[in-house]
């Protein structure tokens, strides 16, 4: 093959493919190099175009001839590199016209391609200045051994963590610096729970879970009896992102005793109970629309009006059910839900 010479027929499906999911209301993240495959992945380097038996252009990117050939993520052959670049360019060129992409330099790649992603993060981002329009550019875990301090100081504008800083069991809430995209397979690979999905929701997080789906590859005995709760649970909180005003809303999880709280603060509360404890919230005066969503039944369970004055309230759940959501809302015209879950 050859390099240099771009497979038409390759960028007229992309386009196809993202112009789908737009039609359906999806954000497909493009993912233009695979990391982990070169070194975890059996006989990848033989079949890479990179490899020099396989291209008619002399190119080899094994640099080291360790028979691996990940240089080519390190930005150590500037050839490489500027056919990476033409190749990521005609990417741009083909789904610039949609609102709906999303930019990942590379899947799971190892600690030393930083010095490679970051200047590709901003590649992308200088090109994309002369274009109609500029989209979010994205870098995800590392493997193995990197840091999510690596991601934090990219140029990204969103990144997907590994489980450093309790992001499966007690995730950080999310401070504006990126967004981030909490993705079980890099916090498990194949794992994740209900519980999971709403405690990164209500910390400003982006959960996303790889569905083992019909178990035909990497389940791992992951199969429906774990799976159905977590999709469940991501279909309510996508749910209730559309039923609170999300954009006014920030992480405030010292305003509330769970600890996991999105607010925008005396106007409206989201929050999450991951135990049967009652729920300590502090509110401003006022009278507040109160909802409570037991996660577990798909389903508001008590809806009312209650007259507080300012300072620490106390709610407790109306069933025994184990998790529970809150929500509330201002019900006087100057304020606007109160919603607990």
């Amino acid at each position: 093959m050859d390099p240099a010479q771009l497979n038409e027929a390759y960028f007229t499906r992309l386009h196809d493919r993202v112009r789908a999911a737009q039609n359906h209301g999806l954000y497909p993240s493009v993912m233009l190099f695979e990391g982990w495959g070169l070194p975890f992945s059996p006989n990848a380097w033989e079949n890479h175009p990179f490899h020099p038996a396989n291209n008619i252009n002399g190119v080899n990117g094994d640099l080291n001839g360790d028979g691996m050939g990940v240089e080519i993520h390190t930005g150590r052959s500037p050839r490489i590199t500027e056919l990476q670049r033409a190749y990521v360019r005609k990417v741009i060129d083909t789904v610039n016209s949609f609102d709906n992409v999303l930019y990942e330099i590379s899947n799971e790649n190892y600690p030393p391609s930083t010095g490679w992603q970051y200047p590709m993060i901003r590649f992308i981002k200088e090109y994309e200045k002369s274009l109609p329009k500029q989209h979010p550019v994205g870098m995800t875990f590392q493997y193995k051994g990197g840091s999510n301090k690596t991601l934090f100081d990219s140029p990204a504008d969103w990144i997907s963590p590994n489980p450093e800083g309790g992001y499966r069991d007690d995730p950080p809430a999310a401070d504006g610096r990126k967004v981030v995209v909490s993705d079980t397979d890099h916090l498990w690979g194949i794992g994740g729970s209900a519980t999971w999905v709403w405690k990164s929701f209500l910390r400003g997080l982006n959960p996303i879970f790889m569905d083992p789906y019909d178990g035909a590859v990497l389940s791992h005995g992951f199969d429906d009896k774990q799976c159905n709760p977590i999709r469940e649970a991501m279909g309510q909180v996508l749910d209730w992102s559309r039923r609170v005003d999300l954009a006014a809303m920030t992480p405030r999880g010292e305003l509330a005793s769970s600890k996991y709280c999105l607010a925008n603060p005396g106007v409206e509360y989201l929050v999450y109970q991951p135990q049967d404890k009652a729920i300590v919230l502090q509110l401003p005066a006022g009278t507040w629309q109160i909802e409570w969503f037991d996660p577990s039944k798909g389903a508001v369970v008590q809806t009312k009006q209650a007259t507080f004055g300012e300072g620490k309230q106390d709610f407790r759940a109306p069933s025994l059910a184990q998790r529970f959501c809150l929500s509330g809302r201002h019900a006087e015209p100057v304020h606007g839900p109160l919603r607990i879950g």
